[in-house]
């Protein structure tokens, strides 16, 4: 690590620690040319996700859209943001840790229903209509019925 003060390229690390939540790793440096202290942070890189669209368009990865068509579909339901939250993070970690580094709208969205359907099925119903694009009410009755089949 290059000094900011003299720009020598050693330094010892005298504290380490984790910072914001283990997200970062604060490590508190002293220079081996000049002595003086300094602070860096280590951060785990991050590929980019590329989301492919149904119409086969591309676009980077945005947790805040599964985070807004859930609370769309959560509207006026006892789910608290917190659970959506939750749900979005391990959405966001099982598409990290998967080593694609392209994943379609239908796996996203199957991994929403999935938890939604966990937590409320009345978003997930919601949810399902709007992702499924639902075309008519018996495709609405069909998808009503598996979760009463499952319930029994």
């Amino acid at each position: 690590m290059r000094c900011p003060y003299c720009g020598y390229l050693e330094s010892k690390v005298i504290d380490s620690r984790p910072a914001e939540e283990g997200a970062t790793i604060r490590r508190r440096r002293e220079c081996l040319a000049c002595g003086k202290r300094f602070t860096t942070y280590e951060i785990m890189e991050r590929l980019p996700l590329i989301v492919v669209k149904r119409d086969g368009s591309r676009q980077t990865f945005d947790k805040i859209k599964i985070m807004n068509g859930m609370l769309r579909a959560c509207e006026k339901r006892p789910v608290s943001v917190d659970a959506l939250e939750k749900i979005t993070d391990e959405i966001e970690q099982e598409l990290q840790n998967s080593l694609e580094r392209e994943v379609s709208t239908t796996e996203i969205g199957e991994m929403v229903m999935t938890r939604l359907k966990d937590i409320d099925e009345v978003a997930y119903v919601r949810f399902a209509s709007v992702y499924r694009q639902f075309k008519d009410v018996n495709t609405f009755l069909e998808e009503l019925q598996k979760l009463i089949d499952k319930k029994n």
